[in-house]
């Protein structure tokens, strides 16, 4: 009853209905040749780098021009998009989860006009706006997080990386040369919000320092019970210290314990973690996604810290670019990175490679449930 005296009629659920309220239905932003088909789709073809058509049981076909766009993008940028969607695509355009543009038409001879169109916008540079690329066996755009921009515990940029690393592999991005297409990610720390746990080449931002803390501000900014909850390893504890002849209420950090993945100072700025010397970079290696030849894997530490160099980070963008070359030159046809390095055995992968193995790189993960829990549709009767 309380439904109905509410004015909701469970007999007639749209009566008197708010409906501008959240996002509008996704349906109503398809092009017209996708709502038609939708269902119906047969089989897809990538006709060249950053070109695909989809045909469907009824003959009608769609070809997809993908280029490289960025996760942080500004109006200018967004409105010259729209423009060229209105031009070429009826005013379709889509995003895909690795901040590529897509710009959908449907029929072949709208394709070489709309990548002419893409290829002749450059910056002020002389670099591309829209460089066409990013499918199959090569390199999309690195999907990442915030960085130094948004995010308050980093310990390294996101997009001054991802920026140094693209133009290092982008020749990759506007080519289908590799074994495999071949996936980047960045996470500025270790909470992720990026996809470092299952790419094949992985840049984590990494903090190698605990909290400090400000022990004469702590009592006064911070609830004190707020900042001990947040830890995930019990490594904070309240403490009396002597601050200026007085006695404050303030937290110890037991170092030990502390796993540098800032959640205190996200409920207290008096526990920054940001540290010149301290914060820095490591690459993971062949995770992957994937059920395809073989199961899901998680990426593994392949170099435990590169130092932040800003701007343009080269030991990290050379690093990873000798790394997609000894893959490209010694992988198997389709195999993904991860799959080559277990083929061929970690210690050959550090030898071609030229990294250097050290104890911060073994892999001591021993949790039954790892191995015993199914983790993969694939299997065996």
């Amino acid at each position: 009853m309380a439904f109905i005296s509410s004015g909701y009629d469970p007999e007639n659920p749209m009566k008197d209905r708010i409906t501008d309220i959240g996002p509008r239905n996704y349906e109503e932003f398809y092009p017209p040749v996708i709502k038609n088909n939708k269902g119906k789709w047969l089989y897809h073809e990538v006709l060249q780098p950053g070109v695909l058509v989809h045909v469907s049981e009824t003959g009608d076909e769609v070809y997809t021009v993908r280029v490289g766009g960025a996760r942080l993008m500004s109006i200018s940028l967004v409105r010259e998009i729209c423009e060229i969607a209105d031009k070429h695509c009826g005013g379709y355009v889509r995003w895909t989860t690795r901040n590529n543009v897509e710009f959908m038409v449907d029929s072949k001879d709208k394709v070489q006009p709309l990548i002419d169109d893409l290829q002749g916008r450059k910056f002020a540079g002389g670099s591309y706006k829209f460089p066409v690329g990013g499918t199959g066996a090569g390199i999309t755009n690195i999907i990442h997080t915030q960085g130094w921009i948004h995010c308050h515990t980093p310990a390294t940029d996101a997009s001054g990386p991802v920026k140094s690393v693209m133009d290092e592999v982008f020749e990759d991005f506007q080519n289908m040369r590799l074994p495999a297409h071949l996936r980047i990610s960045l996470a500025c720390c270790l909470n992720m919000c990026g996809a470092v746990h299952c790419s094949d080449i992985a840049i984590l931002g990494y903090h190698r320092k605990p909290p400090m803390v400000d022990h004469e501000y702590l009592d006064k900014m911070c609830e004190i019970p707020l900042a001990i909850a947040s830890c995930p390893t019990a490594a904070i504890k309240p403490k009396k210290v002597e601050v200026g002849g007085k006695t404050v209420n303030s937290v110890e950090v037991n170092q030990s314990r502390c796993m540098f993945c800032g959640n205190c100072y996200t409920m207290c700025p008096c526990l920054p973690l940001a540290d010149k010397e301290g914060d820095g970079i490591v690459l993971m290696v062949g995770g992957k996604v994937s059920n395809r030849i073989s199961a899901p894997k998680f990426s593994k530490v392949a170099v435990a810290f590169i130092p932040n160099e800003p701007p343009r980070w080269p030991k990290t963008a050379e690093t990873i670019k000798k790394i997609v070359e000894t893959y490209a030159a010694d992988a198997n046809k389709y195999e993904r990175l991860g799959e080559w390095a277990e083929r061929i055995g970690w210690e050959r992968f550090f030898e071609k490679t030229g990294l250097e193995f050290t104890h911060h790189l073994i892999d001591d993960f021993r949790d039954p449930a790892y191995y015993t829990w199914r983790q993969t549709s694939q299997f065996k009767f």
